[in-house]
């Protein structure tokens, strides 16, 4: 059995809870910016001092309507300021918030407050409340929603002026680092979402290590970042504490149509983002550049651009001619991209997917080191990061400190230490099952380990497919290169018990119509014209052969339907980090399996489209 255990640097405080972190952050910068919100063009700071106040505040107002330390109280809401002020305040009040996906349906709204045994709900939006709403006469133990678009906060606020700083001091203390901080549930992209009991002692002690071990991302003069993916999410509501502890300078953006303008106008050092985000970056610029007729100049100076950081990544010696080349497009490509970016990220912290080496060398080369981490919703997200001093492109880097990582007979991964969670809520004989002794947890990953131990993610645990023929075959090394492509939205390889291995495939409705544009087609085309379309099913199988190249025969795609839908969180076939559903899909799209095998298939190493 390998197994990688990094001691702790930082010396655990079994005391310490959650809402400390805010005030060693206030005694030690009172007047550090540690947020920024949107005012008109711009940005205005709030400090850490008037942030502490303003979270004392609110929490008054949870004591004055009746919040009574270690109640739960659940929390509706986009990615914005409010979401964090409301997170502290709760942690002062001694509550225990139980996070809900913005984008959650009624009945899963329903599930989580019902399960979690919460008192009370906050919603962001009118049309969050009519989502609660629908449900609301089958919650009996909610006695209030308020609602932040009614001025719930400055209404809780007034309500509790009469409160004094000394039962809130009492309240912000009575929690230490064995108790509960928050309930979030997991996605639920493999069944009914579950409770992770996730502790003080988790968030405070990953934080700390965490800030040493990311000292040049999170603890260098300026730093800041812009979070837009939800803080509803284990990964951002992580690294918005983790701000606060090191006081990083952090803005929000929920509508991630207005993110490039956004990064234009903060300027962030770092950044937090899934794959997708990046692939969407890199395919907008080149779809861009296709329009301008530059395309054969985007795509040279990305080639350039990997192995550049290719070589570097090697420790070995660039070409006076790669030099050359590298300094033309720096000046015609890659600072544009930087620009677009803010002009000063140096670093992107990328999580839930794997990023693939080429986006991670095409980005480094910009100047942008993405660390790739890994983590689970049980782990208080990160297990293992890249590291600013060291990183290795395509892994998702060592355990962190305080972290153990070992791979089971099996190649599973497991993990122990400062992150793990305490239990699933009300659940015994799930948390039973997904521990051994010694307080491993079993994550349902498979990986390796190189010899320094870094850590590869090769795929899931239950979504190994099993060919007829005998073939193991992890989805993710098909589907995420096929992914990669501009016009391809999302991938599902199928094939368990089947002969061959086949997939499912949606096209990006964003960036389609400029692709079918740059390559003289309606702009307009309907997602189930183009799904028949040659000239787009040419571009469909080039993306697939790709993938093919990289596996032997047996584990190659030799089919695929391209569906004229596409899979989303409103369609129930992502989850809210975007990660496939695949059991849903699976049920859902049955007869388009059927359909594929349905038929029989030449003996080729290339795929055929079906």
């Amino acid at each position: 059995m390998v197994q990688f255990e990094v001691p702790a640097i930082v010396p655990a405080d079994p005391d310490a809870n959650v809402a400390d972190l805010l005030v060693k952050r206030v005694a030690a910068t009172p007047d550090r910016a540690l947020f920024s919100v949107p005012d008109d063009d711009g940005w205005r700071d709030i400090s850490a001092a008037d942030f502490q106040t303003a979270v004392i505040a609110l929490a008054k107002g949870f004591a004055a309507a009746g919040i009574q330390p270690g109640e739960k109280v659940g929390f509706l809401a986009r990615t914005t300021y409010e979401w964090t002020l409301v997170d502290f305040a709760l942690f002062y009040a001694g509550a225990v918030m139980v996070p809900i996906y913005e984008t959650s349906s009624p009945s899963q709204i329903q599930w989580i407050l019902e399960d979690s045994g919460a008192i009370a709900l906050i919603v962001e939006s009118p049309e969050h409340f009519a989502r609660v709403d629908e449900v609301r006469g089958d919650l009996p133990l909610i006695r209030e929603v308020w609602q932040l678009h009614l001025g719930a906060i400055d209404t809780l606020t007034a309500q509790g002026a009469s409160v004094t700083d000394d039962e809130i001091e009492r309240r912000r203390s009575l929690a230490v680092g064995s108790d509960i901080a928050t309930l979030i549930y997991t996605s639920g992209s493999t069944g009914r979402p579950k409770g992770c009991v996730l502790t003080h002692s988790n968030f405070v002690e990953l934080c700390r290590n965490s800030a040493k071990a990311l000292d040049a991302v999170v603890q260098t003069p300026g730093a800041s970042t812009l979070l837009f993916i939800t803080t509803a999410h284990v990964f951002a509501r992580f690294i918005s504490i983790l701000d606060i502890h090191a006081g990083v300078r952090t803005g929000h953006q929920p509508d991630t149509r207005q993110l490039l303008p956004a990064l234009g106008s903060f300027k962030p050092t770092f950044l937090l983002a899934v794959p997708r985000v990046f692939e969407k970056v890199y395919n907008s610029a080149e779809q861009k550049a296709e329009a301008g007729g530059k395309g054969k100049i985007f795509r040279a100076a990305a080639d350039v651009a990997i192995e550049h950081s290719k070589l570097l990544e090697a420790g070995k010696k660039i070409p006076f001619g790669m030099k050359l080349k590298f300094a033309l497009f720096n000046k015609l490509v890659y600072s544009k991209l930087r620009e677009a970016m803010g002009g000063k990220v140096v670093y992107a912290v990328s999580g839930s997917a794997p990023l693939g080496s080429r986006l991670g060398h095409f980005f480094h080369s910009l100047g942008v080191v993405i660390l790739e981490g890994y983590g689970l919703t049980e782990t208080t997200a990160p297990a293992t990061v890249n590291l600013a001093d060291k990183s290795k492109i395509g892994t998702v880097g060592p355990a962190l400190p305080g972290v153990g990582v070992r791979l089971a007979d099996d190649g599973e991964i497991e993990v122990r230490g400062i992150n793990v969670f305490k239990e699933y809520w009300n659940n015994p004989e799930a948390t039973a099952e997904a521990f051994s002794e010694g307080g491993w947890f079993h994550t349902g990953d498979i990986g390796s380990f190189d010899s320094e131990g870094f850590l590869t993610i090769t795929g899931r645990k239950k979504e190994i497919i099993v060919t007829a023929g005998g073939k193991n075959v992890a989805p993710a090394a098909l589907e995420d290169p096929i992914r990669a492509n501009p016009i391809i939205g999302q991938v599902v390889v199928v094939g368990d018990q089947r002969p061959f291995i086949s997939a499912l495939i949606t096209l990006d409705p964003e960036m389609l119509p400029t692709w079918l544009a740059n390559n003289g087609l309606d702009a307009k085309m309907s997602l189930t014209d183009a799904s028949k379309n040659a000239t787009v099913r040419a571009e469909v199988q080039r993306a697939v052969d790709i993938a093919n190249a990289h596996v032997s025969r047996a584990e190659s795609i030799r089919k695929f339907t391209i569906l004229d839908s596409e899979w989303t969180e409103a369609s129930g076939h992502l989850t809210p980090k975007l990660s496939i559903k695949r059991n849903v899909i699976m049920n859902d799209f049955a007869d388009e399996i059927t359909a594929i095998y349905d038929e029989p298939v030449a003996t080729t190493n290339v795929a055929i489209g079906g």
